[in-house]
């Protein structure tokens, strides 16, 4: 038995979030009922399970895609402006992938693509601390004070940033190019970093996700990742499962109960 969201990400019909918003919006049916509620449990090999009409099977072939997306694609399956998505780039792949996260319309780079929606969620979750390194092409003065901001921190929409790896690494056309290691996925959050230091982004590449890392992969060109990639993003998926085992609500208690007992030796010492 599993729930039915895991069901339709496993069989790669879409990430597990995606599947919970097809589930909420009363596209996913279980032996002809309609189902709307998350946390649903369905048998695989007896439960008769429809996205749309079309039934499901969990026997799809998993495929683990690496591409150099280019400036001007949305990292969407479609998308209702008509704007040229990163599918157009892996279409002659027979599967039914779709991108892991999002990298901006006007940002290059490392982008991973798979029907495997289990680790999709994982790889993208908070939790997992996964990191990303770009290397940006900046204009304005970029100082060591700029640095160290960077690595402290900085507030982005009213929110303070964690802490960035931040390294010069050469000169360009517009000014600078830095490399910057982040480990949050907020919208456009890179540029907005170095425009909170009154540095404009020029030209943005991801070059490293979860350990993978671009290499020569030439610019609109994919490949598949080998198996010893495979296995180190499933190491990265077990380590945040076995990181998370505590439930948060025993974190809290424990949380609680340090704070009670410094006051208590506070108050002892005051004593």
């Amino acid at each position: 038995m599993m729930r039915l969201q895991k069901f339709l990400a496993n069989a790669g019909v879409a990430s597990r979030r995606a599947a919970e918003k097809m589930i909420s919006e009363g596209r996913v049916s279980v032996n002809g009922e309609i189902i709307r509620e998350m946390g649903v449990q369905i048998d695989e090999d007896y439960d008769t399970i429809e996205v749309d009409g079309a039934v499901v099977k969990n026997n799809e072939k998993k495929y683990y895609i690496m591409l150099n997306k280019p400036v001007g694609f949305v990292t969407t399956v479609s998308d209702d402006k008509d704007r040229p998505t990163v599918m157009e780039l892996v279409s002659d792949i027979s599967a039914r992938i779709y991108p892991v996260g999002r990298l901006d319309y006007d940002t290059e780079g490392l982008l991973l693509l798979t029907n495997d929606g289990d680790l999709t969620f994982k790889i993208t979750h908070p939790r997992h601390d996964i990191s990303k390194t770009y290397v940006a092409e900046v204009t304005g003065n970029i100082t060591m004070d700029t640095i160290l901001q960077l690595r402290r921190g900085v507030v982005v929409d009213g929110q303070k940033t964690s802490p960035a790896e931040v390294e010069v690494v050469g000169a360009t056309q517009y000014g600078t190019k830095v490399e910057i290691t982040i480990h949050e996925g907020r919208n456009r959050q890179v540029r907005k970093m170095f425009e909170a230091l009154g540095c404009i982004v020029k030209k943005l590449k991801r070059t490293k996700e979860a350990g993978l890392t671009l290499g020569h992969l030439p610019l609109g060109k994919w490949r598949k990742l080998s198996e010893s990639e495979v296995n180190m993003l499933k190491k990265i998926e077990a380590a945040g499962e076995k990181k998370s085992s505590v439930p948060r609500r025993q974190k809290a208690y424990a949380r609680k109960n340090t704070k009670r007992t410094t006051a208590k030796k506070q108050v002892r010492k005051n004593d």
